[in-house]
């Protein structure tokens, strides 16, 4: 797959293209990935995705709160497992926010050959989002592309969507945000020293240096795998303000214990995956009382690591 960040970059003579955000990447990304892709394919097509780095909703301040599932690497990164030909993310800035919808698909023509533009069934862009599925098609008829609307993906939990799994998330339901993800959810960050207490303790953690715009789990302790290459760990993982040592802490930490290395990580990038919810932060009257938590946790983390493997 081709990972550009222009139109300019391509000059195709006949594409089928999708427009979105796809963060997360979820079942239903996936779902619509997979159409485009074989229907491209099937007409001597190239399949193109186009999406936007930062988020549309992030650079017009529609959100102030961690958001993101997935970082523009990661999102590129399981796109291109979906067998996609081309990747355009473009960056979003205000210029490309004041295009009409009209302006925004003719450059789309004329770089990439459009032939068919598959969306969900809210689909706008433009200037005030005044490109939607009917403003498309009068555009389409008059620029010779077709617009198919496809329908999102439903589970057992209601409709996929990335505002679903947001809230799942958020709420530390782990599993059934990796149901909708069809895998488990992750953050990719640098191991960075904290503060050493762990160590202290004899139970030494990984403190992962986060995005302030990635979305984390609800606050407390996760069973969870750290990744590193190819090789994965066991470890329990707290998610929160530290309330045994910290009261003034304005974002909470991902410190993590790893149950099966001793190796040194500091500075390393890895993945940490979230299998399960445990319990919530508590704050605890000594540092014993503390490790005594810990070891209980250790010891569900393990059985639910092994139950899962």
């Amino acid at each position: 797959m081709q990972n550009l960040t222009s139109l300019d970059a391509l000059q195709i003579s006949s594409s089928w293209v999708t427009i979105g955000s796809f963060d997360g990447v979820h079942l239903g990304h996936q779902a619509l990935l997979q159409r485009l892709v074989s229907e491209a394919h099937a007409r001597l097509s190239r399949a193109v995705v186009i999406t936007f780095h930062p988020h549309p909703a992030v650079f017009l301040r529609k959100i102030d709160a961690p958001f993101l599932l997935t970082s523009s690497e990661e999102r590129a990164s399981l796109i291109a497992t979906q067998g996609v030909d081309d990747l355009i993310t473009l960056p979003f800035t205000h210029e490309l926010a004041d295009l009409s919808a009209e302006q925004f698909m003719t450059t789309l023509v004329e770089n990439l050959g459009l032939r068919r533009l598959l969306v969900g069934p809210g689909f706008a862009l433009g200037k005030g989002r005044a490109g939607d599925i009917p403003a498309l098609q009068i555009i389409g008829k008059k620029l010779g592309f077709q617009v198919e609307t496809i329908e999102p993906v439903n589970s057992t939990a209601g409709v996929i969507s990335s505002t679903h799994l947001r809230q799942l998330i958020s709420q530390g339901q782990m599993q059934p945000a990796a149901d909708l993800l069809g895998r488990l959810y992750s953050i990719t960050g640098e191991i960075i020293h904290g503060e050493g207490r762990g160590s202290g303790m004899g139970m030494p953690t990984a403190n992962f240096k986060v995005p302030p715009e990635r979305l984390l789990p609800a606050t407390g302790v996760y069973a969870t795998w750290i990744w590193d290459g190819s090789s994965r760990y066991e470890s329990v993982t707290n998610v929160g303000y530290n309330p045994t040592f910290h009261t003034s802490l304005v974002r909470p930490r991902v410190e993590c214990h790893l149950l099966n290395t001793r190796q040194d990580l500091y500075g390393r990038t890895l993945k940490l995956e979230f299998v399960r919810y445990l319990r919530p932060e508590l704050r605890f009257e000594s540092a014993d009382d503390l490790v005594a938590q810990v070891k209980q946790d250790i010891t569900q983390t393990r059985e639910i690591l092994h139950a899962n493997t």
